[in-house]
């Protein structure tokens, strides 16, 4: 789908400009509400993401419906599983976790999501889903019943982003989890950003802008905000 620039989604990642994502929890997020919170907004947010890693049903389309009324701004589902998936947002994330390795969330949930894609006009982007460890134990962790793969284990995450690639995916996706104690550390940023040659998202743990202007000079093409705008402790 085009958003209202006329472009697609992916071609905002393979524009070379440093893209600013707000994360909304639609289970933490009152639709009513949305007005207040679109006026929150950082003024350098070029995208929305909608999802959580469990949401009751019909909310997310709820939220994404009040949005759209309200915002021009792209709005990319980022659904923890196909029950999240609505025909009212622009795109979406096709996660496969891999740095995890439950069948689940690997592909079981893709196939789960084909009878509502076939009848919608989102754009699909197909995304590796990397968790890293960001010192607490994550929402996404308990979910899906994997672990994240240790910060020291830079060949480990490389490989792996690099077989995303090789496998078709057209966008990685570092994620430390929401609420993260550590960022993602530069170190692998930079590693994976040398190592593929598709565009890198970098969330979790991220509350200033100093945090923010690191991820992208380490290579980063988007940066993603959650926990800490929800929480009104984002300093960016």
């Amino acid at each position: 789908m085009k958003h209202s620039s006329g472009k697609t989604l992916y071609a905002d990642f393979e524009s070379g400009k440093r893209l600013f994502t707000i994360l909304i929890d639609p289970d933490k997020t009152d639709p009513s509400q949305v007005q207040l919170l679109l006026k929150r907004l950082p003024k350098q947010t070029t995208h929305l993401f909608v999802g959580g890693s469990i949401v009751a049903k019909g909310k997310t389309e709820t939220l994404v419906s009040a949005l759209k009324k309200c915002t021009e701004l792209p709005i990319i589902l980022f659904p923890g599983d196909a029950s999240q998936i609505t025909g009212e947002a622009d795109g979406l994330l096709f996660l496969s976790l891999l740095s995890g390795r439950n069948p689940e969330f690997l592909i079981e949930q893709h196939i789960k999501a084909i009878p509502k894609l076939k009848n919608t006009s989102l754009e699909i982007l197909p995304t590796a889903y990397i968790l890293i460890d960001g010192g607490n134990e994550t929402a996404v962790q308990r979910v899906s019943k994997t672990f994240p793969m240790k910060q020291n284990d830079i060949k480990g995450i490389t490989n792996t982003a690099l077989a995303a690639q090789y496998s078709g995916k057209k966008l990685i996706y570092l994620e430390a989890g929401s609420g993260a104690k550590i960022p993602v550390n530069t170190k692998i940023i930079k590693a994976v950003a040398e190592t593929v040659t598709i565009p890198i998202i970098v969330g979790g743990g991220i509350r200033d802008a100093k945090t923010i202007a690191l991820a992208y000079n380490s290579g980063a093409t988007m940066v993603v905000v959650g926990t800490a705008f929800e929480e009104g402790d984002f300093t960016g």
